[in-house]
């Protein structure tokens, strides 16, 4: 991938576009939030984002995985309730990874590390109706299609956002088992979840923002390129 003050234009680009995105869906996601929740997702996720945005100058001297550390630290400070530790905690941990830079293999690290330290967080498995739902399956798309179909990494991740999508369109029809929601029981069937949506912003934003920086096809959907020679799990 390009060098590490490209890669320091690409973060500072994202964290604005997502802030933006944020703002323009606080209501939608409020929405979301008060057929299932506590009504607050929406202002919470502004809060941190426009936080984040309003500290982009700080970002000029560091390096990539300092940037994502810094995000996650400051949504954290900004962003209660449960949202914080889960966004801005697993950014923290995730950050890690990105040490050297951002590389098709850094990236899939820092992903399989987000995804691992929001289910720890939120002891929430696949089907819960969480953002687990959302992530889950475009971590594993970004991987396989990354390490197995030697995809782009600008392919990959545009598959992987279609897998999101697919996984907040899965919530919609299941029972919340976790969060305020679980309390609904079967009420809160119908309804989509909140912090699933909210991921899915996220994660096309910064499609949207990698596009101006990196080469490859986004007109991807979330299909298997090739069939795996392991089963999934062999090497957890």
């Amino acid at each position: 991938m390009a060098d590490e003050s490209v890669q320091r234009e690409a973060l500072i680009a994202a964290v604005e576009n997502v802030a933006a995105r944020i703002e323009e869906e606080k209501s939608y996601l409020t929405d979301l939030d008060s057929a299932i929740g506590d009504a607050d997702h929406g202002n919470n996720m502004h809060r941190g984002f426009q936080a984040v945005a309003e500290k982009t100058e700080d970002f000029e001297d560091m390096s990539p995985g300092d940037i994502v550390k810094t995000v996650g630290t400051t949504i954290i400070g900004n962003v209660g309730g449960a949202a914080g530790p889960l966004y801005g905690g697993s950014l923290m941990t995730a950050s890690q990874e990105l040490e050297d830079g951002i590389t098709a293999e850094t990236s899939v690290a820092f992903a399989e590390a987000y995804l691992d330290k929001v289910k720890d967080r939120g002891d929430a498995p696949v089907g819960a109706k969480t953002m687990v739902d959302a992530l889950t399956p475009a971590v594993h798309t970004y991987k396989k299609s990354v390490e197995q179909d030697d995809l782009a990494p600008l392919t990959a991740f545009a598959k992987a956002v279609d897998a999101a999508e697919r996984g907040v369109e899965f919530t919609v029809p299941i029972k919340a088992l976790k969060g305020r929601a679980s309390f609904l029981d079967w009420r809160s069937v119908g309804h989509q979840d909140p912090g699933a949506t909210s991921t899915l912003i996220i994660m096309e934003e910064i499609l949207k923002t990698a596009e101006e920086y990196l080469d490859g096809d986004t007109d991807a959907e979330a299909v298997a390129e090739t069939v795996p020679d392991e089963t999934p799990g062999d090497d957890e």
